[in-house]
């Protein structure tokens, strides 16, 4: 397979995997597709009941294919470019090549579009015919759509999902506009080259179709469609910038994970229009009886939102208001159970209610209510952004949250602890089961970060929340020292995936190096080789921690097995079963290089650094660490650590920084300034000055 030459970001191959699934997606934070395909997909555009909620199958007029008729096996080429956010498709035959360029606009996300260009390569006048097979026929299964007046010579339907997903409630509405499509293009005998440009407008109202199209349009008439979506990607992609000097197939990955990734999250200019969150195989995925139907888990939470934050906290802060908005579903969840406060879903869509299709998860997995809570504090920790606590609904969930723990632990009079029983740990082979470690461990950091915030912004901590983060029991076995995943675990026993090595990283749950060992010895070997992609990345983490390189490369090696060729789609099982284009799996890989390779952890005063590189890897550079309203240049060597500040937010202003070693050596970091030291763990903190 060639890969651009050796272009990281540059994906070719002249032919197409068998299996559809493995096809490119094209997304942008409210449209996605996959390529050559007739649906597409439009952010919180769900039908159907509860656990039948599922994304609404839109139909695209993007998912055509050109053909050369008469033409005998032409070469053909498939190319996604993730520096330009671009997917394209080349037949040459003799005497012509023909390009069709696909992509979702990402600073206008409403539109998606194709161009088509024939290009003559020799002095012949003859006209030259392309056919677009198209399987576009403007129904779905569901949305009841109805034609409408067209509109700047665009067609148009519109209609409203079939289904609410509660009784009652809202059924979204979808208008789209879309450039009429014809069965061939015609290069004329005296045209050297022509370029027709195809647009599609989605939009949950019409004047909003209507902007967008019209703005597509204007740009297509002026040649500049294309180029304004490339700028606005190319900006992303170096605000979000990350290198590494290493293996070519590792760089792939990296530069893989990061294109679907951020396809998902909204651009920088965004205006104020709600983000729906992230599932395990984005927008372009969730069709009824795919990927998990589109829902939500704490696979957003837990998994990608980390990398987001690092590097794109607007972004982050997008995903953390998706869970405010959806704080009153999760209400309802807690008081249906018979608790306070708020039980986030662990399957969410557009309201916050449980929608997984199966009681035990939703009744059961409750550790995603302390992995949002998480996610807020991360948050809170690196930005110090009050006003989404004080003024934007953040406050309230933290309350519900802490609530919610309390009212679902209960008192042992034996051990003098609290207890949280009936639980299906994230091991997903084990339920009903009392004391799950990373469970209770997660509930013991949403209490501190609520008594922590609560102290921040003034207000009275309830003596509870202290009492029961205090008093609430981990298991720990004193003899083997190591934390069993639940009283009565019995060592040996399979595990399906990351489930203890989490409360090293990224609970941070206190314990010793010796105890970090023997946790992950203990899972590593029993921990399902056929589990979920995301599994060894945490494994990796911790040995990188542990100074254990070799072993943390061969647990990220395995990862390896979970990317498919050529376009580097992840599958969420090595036997290529369960969510296809699994950002979970990607958020977890990332995570090794973002705080894996460089040791980075956030904690309540600072940002900690303890680079740790296995062989062949030489180097690593991220372009824009945000931290406390600064944005960091960070390049790490195996000999030395160069940092510089590059941008400083003005409101609300943004904290001085600078870097202390554990030496007690302290490098000031000012706007504009490089300063280097030799690699050695240390922090990045505000500065007493």
């Amino acid at each position: 397979m060639a890969d651009g030459e050796g272009d990281p970001g540059v994906f070719t191959a002249t032919a197409l995997p068998g299996d559809p699934r493995l096809l490119p997606t094209v997304t942008s934070a409210f449209l996605g597709t996959r390529v050559f395909r007739d649906i597409l997909h439009a952010a919180g555009v769900y039908s159907g009941a509860a656990g039948d909620t599922h994304r609404a199958d839109v139909p695209s007029p993007l998912g055509l294919r050109m053909a050369a008729p008469g033409a005998h096996s032409p070469a053909e080429s498939f190319t996604l470019d993730t520096w330009t956010g671009t997917f394209s498709h080349t037949i040459q035959c003799p005497g012509y090549t023909a390009t069709q360029q696909l992509y979702a606009h990402h600073s206008l996300v409403h539109l998606m579009a194709f161009s088509i260009t024939i290009r003559r390569l020799d002095g012949s006048t003859h006209p030259v015919t392309v056919q677009l097979r198209s399987l576009f026929v403007p129904q779905s299964r569901d949305l009841e759509l109805t034609p409408g007046p067209d509109f700047q010579g665009a067609h148009y339907i519109y209609g409203q999902t079939l289904v609410p997903e509660v009784e009652g409630g809202p059924r979204p509405t979808v208008h789209m506009l879309w450039t009429p499509i014809p069965e061939s293009l015609t290069l004329g005998g005296e045209e050297r080259e022509r370029r027709w440009e195809f647009l599609t407008a989605v939009a949950g109202s019409e004047e909003e179709a209507k902007r967008s199209y019209s703005a597509g349009l204007a740009l297509a008439a002026a040649g500049s469609l294309h180029r304004s979506h490339v700028r606005a990607w190319a900006a992303l992609r170096r605000g979000c910038s990350v290198q590494l000097d290493g293996p070519l197939a590792l760089r792939q990955a990296l530069q893989g994970c990061l294109y679907y990734l951020l396809s998902a999250v909204p651009p920088r200019d965004s205006p104020g229009a709600p983000f729906h969150g992230i599932s395990p195989g984005g927008l372009s995925n969730g069709t009824r009886g795919e990927d998990y139907w589109g829902h939500v888990f704490w696979d957003q939470d837990t998994w990608m939102f980390p990398n987001i934050l690092l590097l794109y906290p607007e972004a982050a802060r997008a995903i953390l208001q998706y869970r405010i908005r959806t704080l009153e579903g999760a209400r309802r969840n807690a008081q249906e159970q018979g608790y306070e406060g708020a039980k986030f879903p662990w399957e969410s869509a557009a309201t916050g209610l449980e929608v997984c299709p199966e009681e035990i998860y939703g009744a059961q997995e409750i550790h995603v209510t302390g992995d949002v809570l998480m996610a807020f504090e991360q948050y809170y920790c690196t930005t110090q952004d009050q006003k989404l606590f004080q003024e934007d609904g953040g406050w309230e969930l933290v309350e519900a949250v802490a609530q919610y723990w309390c009212s679902r632990m209960v008192w042992s009079e034996e051990e003098q602890l609290y207890h949280i029983r009936g639980v299906m740990p994230p091991d997903e082979y084990h339920s009903q089961v009392d004391n799950s470690a990373y469970t209770n461990a997660v509930a013991r950091r949403s209490l501190n970060f609520a008594a922590d915030m609560a102290r921040d912004l003034l207000l009275p901590v309830p003596e509870e929340w202290e009492d029961r983060a205090r008093k609430i029991k981990v298991p720990f076995d004193e003899e083997r020292k190591y934390h069993p995943e639940y009283d009565g675990y019995s060592p040996g026993e399979p595990v399906k995936q990351a489930d203890v090595v989490l409360l090293g990283f990224p609970l941070m749950h206190p314990m010793s190096a010796e105890v970090r060992r023997n946790d992950l010895e203990m899972y590593e070997p029993v921990t399902d080789p056929a589990g979920p992609a995301m599994t060894w990345s945490m494994f990796a983490v911790g040995w990188l921690e542990l100074k254990e390189l070799q072993r943390a490369w061969s647990q990220l090696e395995k990862c390896f097995s979970n990317i498919t060729e050529p376009f580097k789609v992840w599958v969420e099982n090595s036997d290529g079963s369960g969510a296809v284009n699994f950002l979970t799996g990607m958020g977890g890989f990332l995570q090794v290089i973002l705080f894996g390779f460089t040791g980075f952890r956030i904690t309540r005063s600072s940002l900690l650094f303890d680079p740790a590189f296995p062989e062949g890897i030489t180097k690593l550079k991220i372009s824009s660490v945000s931290y406390l309203g600064n944005k960091l240049e960070v390049t790490i060597t195996r000999e030395e650590i160069r940092m510089e500040v590059t941008e400083t937010s003005w409101d609300p202003p943004a904290s001085p920084l600078e870097a202390v070693l554990e030496s007690g050596q302290r490098f000031p970091l000012w706007e504009g300034q490089s300063v280097s030291f030799p690699t050695a763990p240390g922090w990045i903190q505000r500065s007493p000055s």
